[in-house]
Formats: C-alpha cells, sequence, structure tokens
C-alpha cells in the first residue's frame, strides 16, 4: 500500500480565543493535486503555513512519508520537512539571475548544480533566460522560475497559495497545465489552496471545501460539484436558484408542482436548489422546439426582468407567477427576450438538490 506523501491529523489552531483551523484531517498521494476550496478568511492559508513550519498548530499531527514531522512535543524545522512553496508575489530574488534564483536553495552554489538547474529551466521552458533578472521576466516567466526553484530540492511536498492570482485570464490556464504537468512528472504531493472553484475543478484530483476553519466535505471535482452537502456547497461552486417551501406528507409544492423530500419531517423548510443552466425554457409553449421530456414535470409561467448575453450564453431573470421569486435560467448562444416577455419554465428535476433549511 502506497503511504502517503502528506498526512495531517486533526489540526487546531486558535487566534486570540477563536478556532480558525477546527480538527482539519487530509492526505495526499504521491503525484495528487489537492486542492483546499473556501473562501477568505476560512483557514485555509493558516492550514498552509501550520504544514510548511511557519505556525505551530495547537494541537494534532503532520507527517511527511509517513514519518512524524510535528506534533506538540516534536517539531522538525520548515528547512527539513522536505516541503516545496510557491506563493502569489512569486519571491524571486532581484539582485539573483534567472539561474542563481533557481539553484539558491541547493547545496554548492550555481557552478555544482548546474545540471539540475538546466533540466528545470528546460522543463518550464526557460533556458534562454538563464542570465537575465526578474524585473527583464514577463509574469508567466516570473511564475515559471518560482515553479523551478522550489521544484530544485526535489521536495515530497508542494505548497501552493493562490500562486496564479496574479496573472491574466488568458495566461493563467496555459501556466496552470504547464505547472500541473511538471509537478506530476515530479511526483510531489502537491496541496493547492485557492478561493476559485473553477481553479480547483481544473487542476484537482481531489477538492477539500473548508468553511469557518473545517473541512466540510472532500471529493473528486465531479462528486463535489454533482452532489453538494448543502446550499452552500451548491453555490460556492455556482449560481443557484433557491425554490422555498414546507414539507407536508413527504412533498413540497413548487412552481414545477409537487417535490419529494423523503425523510423529511413535516413542517420543515426546505431550499430546492437548482442551477441556472438546468432552467429550460419551454419554447414549445411559445410554438418553438421540441415537446417537454416527462421528467421535467410541471410548467411554470415567469415573466422576463432583464435578459444579458454573458459570450458563451445568454442569461435570462424570471418573476414567477406562482410565489413572485425570482429564477435565473442560463440558456446557450444568443437569446434576449423583451422585458416583460411571458414564458414557460420546466426544470430538470434530477439536476435539483433539496436540503432542509
Amino acid at each position: 500500500m502506497t503511504t502517503p506523501r502528506l498526512e495531517i491529523r486533526d489540526i487546531i489552531k486558535s487566534f486570540g480565543g477563536r478556532r480558525v483551523v477546527d480538527n482539519v484531517a487530509l492526505t495526499v498521494m504521491p503525484g495528487q493535486v489537492t486542492c483546499l476550496l473556501g473562501p477568505s478568511g476560512c483557514g485555509k492559508s493558516t492550514t498552509l503555513r501550520i504544514i510548511a513550519g511557519v505556525d505551530m498548530q495547537d494541537s494534532g499531527t503532520i507527517h511527511v512519508d509517513g514519518k512524524l514531522v510535528c506534533d506538540t512535543i516534536t517539531r522538525v524545522p520548515p528547512e527539513g520537512r522536505s516541503i516545496g512553496l510557491m506563493f502569489q508575489d512569486f519571491a524571486l530574488f532581484p539582485h539573483l539571475s534567472v539561474a542563481e534564483n533557481v539553484g539558491f536553495g541547493l547545496r554548492g552554489g550555481v557552478k555544482t548544480n548546474a545540471p539540475r538547474i538546466g533540466e528545470l529551466l528546460e522543463r518550464v521552458g526557460m533556458t534562454r533566460h538563464l542570465k537575465a533578472y526578474p524585473h527583464e521576466l514577463s509574469g508567466g516567466e516570473q511564475q515559471r522560475v518560482a515553479l523551478a526553484r522550489a521544484l530544485a530540492p526535489r521536495p515530497k511536498i508542494m505548497l501552493m497559495d493562490e500562486p496564479f492570482s496574479g496573472l491574466d485570464d488568458r495566461l493563467r490556464d496555459d501556466i496552470r497545465d504547464e505547472t500541473l504537468a511538471v509537478l506530476k512528472e515530479e511526483g510531489a504531493g502537491v496541496l493547492l489552496v485557492t478561493h476559485e472553484p473553477h481553479e480547483a475543478m481544473r487542476m484537482a484530483d481531489e477538492i477539500a471545501l473548508m468553511r469557518d476553519g473545517k473541512i466540510v466535505q472532500r471529493g473528486a471535482p465531479y462528486n463535489i460539484y454533482n452532489a453538494p452537502k448543502d446550499k452552500q456547497a451548491a453555490g460556492f461552486f455556482s449560481d443557484i436558484n433557491v425554490i422555498q417551501g414546507t414539507v407536508s406528507g413527504a412533498l413540497t409544492d413548487t412552481p414545477f408542482g409537487q417535490f419529494l423530500a423523503p425523510g423529511v419531517p413535516d413542517g420543515t423548510n426546505v431550499d430546492i436548489v437548482i442551477r441556472p443552466q438546468h432552467l429550460k425554457i419551454d419554447f414549445d409553449r411559445a410554438g418553438r422546439g421540441p415537446n417537454p421530456t416527462p421528467s421535467d414535470g410541471t410548467p411554470a409561467r415567469g415573466i422576463v426582468q432583464r435578459a444579458r448575453f454573458m459570450g458563451n450564453e445568454s442569461l435570462v431573470e424570471f418573476k414567477m407567477d406562482f410565489d413572485g421569486g425570482i429564477l435565473r435560467a442560463a440558456v446557450p448562444s444568443v437569446f434576449l427576450p423583451k422585458v416583460g416577455t411571458p414564458l414557460w419554465l420546466m426544470i430538470r428535476r434530477d439536476k435539483c438538490f433539496v436540503f432542509p433549511r
């Protein structure tokens, strides 16, 4: 059985009497990318700092390749943990060349480690910038140098704290993909901190969703997106519509007919959550398109309040006749009906989530 590159058990950390990391446990296997995802202030970066050895936990243990590196008694210093670090600001030394930056943490200097430095710069496409200085490089080039420097000592674990947020959108995707490929080749276990769901979905083998110091859900990106634990988890990954109701006889009345709420006691208030892309306009009732499928249930009428073209889809906002609630539908391509237009809507019942409120 393969030993995890990183294993943290029941980490707790408090500041000023407030618990900012609350019984966090994680494992990261060799070559695996785990994203610690959550809003600002939820404890992600503090967790990373504890693993790196910058901060000390109040309780819990940290293991690297099965060996204890830190508990409340034993503490291996940061430089002895075989952990690489990458941050948003790259932190390159302005007075050192690219080669000198990459070789900074290696024993013996640049000349002794020239083969390793050359190998890494070739892998990140920076060989021709060997003698350049950081101020002569673009943001993407600086990111590549920072990656090469972090990998130079052959760390077992790579900790990355919002490392791509300083790059423009077009460049960011390319750099992320290149970085991920190099890290997987090196066999390092990667723990990436981000507040961007798109980044986590793009990079992660596993996502750990964090809120108020706790990991509230873990899983593969597909699973965590399609089976969120609660309304907040669903809403973190995309826009959502919320239809409120009350359970009676395991059923809840909605504009789209009754919804099953098995196992939920009568009188419980519930939120029925559906993403805009699963709210469909029934063009058949407008004289166009196919008949709705039986699984889509009862149509409901709404009045267009606003329509916006978003590039690859249109977002149309409706005020529903049933209860005056506002629902948003994402329609592929261009669809911009006039404000005040009545249209009938359908929902994908198999894509809805029912959560007690």
